[in-house]
């Protein structure tokens, strides 16, 4: 996908849905709305009770979806639905508690018979991350790591080695949420983590605009949102019109206009 995206020379919109948000039923749905709108890659989430690496919008979409029900189990149910219907790529994100407590290994051939290419734990420590990289890789799911302005050149070393499919660049320190202006740290990183990798780097944390949609695709090869999006889920939610919502606001994010 980020190959087909480069030779169009256009950045990959990576977009982020907290699975069960705001029920289970309706995440498939709107996955399909994500993709109607322009999305090119699906980070469905795991819904966590203590998120650390996100923001109050995320926090809370992740509350009501475990309200609502939601597992780790279900999170695959629902992958397995939207592949009826779409071959998009589908990243499974999750913290490691969920993980650890279904069992990397079943959890791997689980994820794959669903139908997910990928695996992104946000709060793996890359040092530590040998025995989930085996498991996953022994069932062929690409593994996603994260590097940030604050990374070593060490840290950056190992990123790249642990990565398949394509690294997540986190734009600023902090939580995740909608930023006014974007980090000045982008190209920097961008620049830094290309040194150690060839693979497709993706820059998140704060993008909720068409204008800086177009400023880090500018720099990098996708770009990832995640709270504007559940704002709108959030926003919606008890709407029939959530998946209408939904597809109309990634249009823009990606192609612009009102």
């Amino acid at each position: 996908m980020f190959e087909r995206r480069k030779a169009e020379g256009k950045p990959a919109l990576v977009a982020y849905l907290t699975a069960g948000d705001p029920t289970p039923s309706a995440t498939a749905g709107l996955v399909a709305a994500l993709e109607r709108g322009g999305a090119d890659l699906i980070e469905l989430g795991v819904p966590f009770s203590d998120p650390i690496a996100d923001g109050p919008v995320i926090q809370r979409g992740a509350d009501r979806a475990l309200k609502a029900g939601m597992t780790l189990a279900g999170v695959l149910q629902v992958a397995a639905e939207v592949r009826k219907t779409s071959q998009i790529p589908i990243v499974l994100f999750s913290y490691l508690n969920p993980m650890l407590r279904y069992g990397f290994s079943k959890l791997a051939k689980d994820a794959k018979a669903a139908g997910i290419d990928g695996v992104l734990m946000t709060d793996a420590s890359v040092e530590e991350a040998e025995a989930y990289v085996d498991a996953m890789r022994a069932e062929g799911l690409d593994t996603v790591f994260l590097a940030a302005p604050t990374s070593t050149e060490r840290r950056l070393e190992l990123v790249a080695k642990y990565s398949s499919g394509f690294v997540y660049l986190v734009s600023r320190t902090g939580v995740t949420g909608e930023q006014e202006s974007l980090s000045d740290s982008i190209g920097p990183l961008v620049e830094s983590m290309r040194k150690y990798t060839k693979l497709p780097l993706a820059v998140g944390f704060g993008i909720s605009k068409h204008e800086q949609f177009q400023k880090v695709g500018s720099v990098a090869d996708g770009v990832v949102v995640g709270s504007a999006l559940v704002r709108v889920v959030e926003q919606h939610g008890a709407s029939p019109d959530l998946e209408k919502e939904l597809e109309s606001f990634t249009r823009r994010l990606v192609h612009g206009g009102s």
